[in-house]
């Protein structure tokens, strides 16, 4: 996995966290890629068993259930 991958991802976990991702498209822009680029990087959070959905209403994309996506080595 990229660096840059890992940063994407961070920061979308980040965004959905707070409930501000804005749209897909205000989102891809937010985060500097093209709107395939944000779903191909949803559906890989998804698989990594985030439940990620949207609300069309508030137009932004949330957690179904609280928690977040770490990304890190830790030294035993």
């Amino acid at each position: 996995m990229s660096q840059k991958l890992i940063e994407r991802i961070s920061r979308l976990d980040q965004l959905i966290r707070l409930k501000s991702t804005g749209t897909p498209k205000e989102l891809a822009n937010r985060l500097e890629i093209s709107e395939s680029t944000l779903y191909e990087t949803i559906s890989m959070m998804k698989q990594l068993g985030a439940p990620i959905n949207y609300d069309k209403l508030r137009k932004s994309y949330y957690y179904q259930a609280e928690g977040k996506i770490e990304i890190k080595f830790i030294k035993k």
